[in-house]
Order: C-alpha cells, then sequence, then structure tokens
C-alpha cells in the first residue's frame, strides 16, 4: 500500500500574518501608525479574533508594538537602534560570506551574481522601493546560501527591521541612487577564497549604511519615495483550514 502524507495548509492566520507583513514592509501600514482591526478584518473577509492572533504573531517577530491605552502600532526605528541593527547583521552576514569563500561553490558565486545584476538593475530606475527589494534579495539570499534554516531566520528578521528603519525617515524612504563598490569586493573576495576581505567588504558597506540612515553622512544621492499616503487596502483570503 501507498502511504499518504496529508499536504498542509496555510490556516487562515497564517494568510493574515502574510498580509499584514507585506502591508508593513511596503509601507502601506507607516510606521508609528495604528492598526485599525475593524477596517482591515473587512477587508480580508476574516473576523477580528484571527487577525489579533496574527497581530500578535507580528508582535513577536518585532513588526508591530503593543501600546498600553492605544492598542497595537507598526514599530518605528530611530537613529539610535540602526548602529545595533546592523551588528547583529555584520555577525550573520559576515560569518555567511566567509563560508561561502571558504568552499568556494561556483554556483553559489553565481546566484549571487544574478542578486547583484538585478540589484544593479534597479539601480538604474526611479523606483526605491524596487530597489530596496533587490538589495534586501541579495542579503537574504547572501544567508540562505548558507543553508541554515536559524540563520536565514534570523536575517529575516533583522532585513524586516531594516526596511522599517528606512520607512521610519520623518523624509520619507530613501535608497542609494548607485550601487555601493564594496557589492562587487564582497563578490569578488568570494570568489577568491578570501574570507577576511569578503567580511572586510561587508563592514565597509554597513558602516556607509549606518552613515546614511543615521544623518552622519548627507553626500550620498538617493532616491526617494513617499509611502503610505494611500489607505491601505487588502485582498479578502480564502478560507483555510483553522484561525
Amino acid at each position: 500500500m501507498r502511504s499518504v502524507i496529508p499536504v498542509s495548509r496555510m490556516s487562515t492566520v497564517d494568510l493574515i500574518v502574510i498580509e499584514l507583513r507585506k502591508a508593513i514592509l511596503a509601507g502601506a501600514l507607516p510606521t508609528g501608525g495604528s492598526i485599525g482591526e475593524v477596517e482591515i478584518a473587512a477587508q480580508l473577509g476574516v473576523s477580528r479574533g484571527p487577525l489579533r492572533e496574527a497581530a500578535q504573531r507580528l508582535v513577536q517577530e518585532g513588526l508591530l508594538v503593543s501600546v498600553p491605552g492605544r492598542g497595537l502600532r507598526v514599530r518605528t526605528i530611530g537613529p539610535g537602534d540602526i548602529p545595533d541593527l546592523y551588528e547583529a547583521r555584520c555577525a550573520i552576514e559576515a560569518h555567511a560570506a566567509r563560508l561561502l569563500a571558504a568552499d568556494s561553490d561556483a554556483r553559489a558565486v553565481g546566484e549571487l551574481e544574478a542578486c547583484f545584476a538585478r540589484l544593479v538593475e534597479a539601480s538604474d530606475g526611479e523606483d526605491a522601493v524596487a530597489i530596496g527589494d533587490a538589495d534586501i534579495a541579495f542579503h537574504r539570499h547572501l544567508v540562505d546560501l548558507v543553508g541554515s534554516r536559524r540563520l536565514s531566520a534570523a536575517i529575516d528578521t533583522l532585513l524586516a527591521e531594516t526596511r522599517i528603519a528606512s520607512l521610519s525617515d520623518p523624509d520619507g524612504y530613501q535608497v542609494r541612487r548607485t550601487v555601493s563598490p564594496t557589492y562587487r569586493a564582497l563578490l569578488d573576495a568570494i570568489r577568491a577564497g578570501d574570507a577576511a576581505s569578503a567580511a572586510r567588504a561587508l563592514r565597509r558597506q554597513f558602516g556607509d549604511a549606518i552613515a546614511r540612515l543615521t544623518g552622519e553622512d548627507d553626500g550620498v544621492e538617493t532616491i526617494e519615495s513617499s509611502l503610505g499616503e494611500e489607505p491601505p487596502a487588502f485582498p479578502r483570503i480564502e478560507p483555510a483550514h483553522g484561525v
């Protein structure tokens, strides 16, 4: 007899988490703004129970915060937290870069080159969100190539916080217009098996990012995008097993 392995389905709560996370990271739910439970639940076609459960998951992820007397709000990350955020990212990403350099896997380098090419292509345009997405995709893939589920989960959280830090800028969402030369230095170092140089390239890149995001360096040309000006629109989700 053939054994049948049941296919797991996402629960309603899982689907709500996905939609809320997308809205937060796209700036549709602005940083510091409250979560309108009634309106969001109506748009999604769900009750407030599973919406609240989904929101609590995002509190655990650090995307939402619970403010006493004011309910749930989208998290804000100010300049004071940015150096620590990038220090944590460097610990994970530099480790990943060292491992990839030591392995000298041509396939991995090729995949990173493809991510880099997409970042360069996006940077030739005027869409700040597309550039930011391509940048995040590069750094996420750098860690995913290590093959560690825990490292990938950790970097996902830190990259989401990085996006929120950018969205928290009172001048609007800004990204660097030109691609930093540290990306090419990082890729060349990984290809050459030079772990130390790969880690140094990342630290230089993150140092530049910290200076820009904290206002210490305002000489870098940026592309800006005003997000969160339109009310968020959520699609109705399909009924699923569980809540």
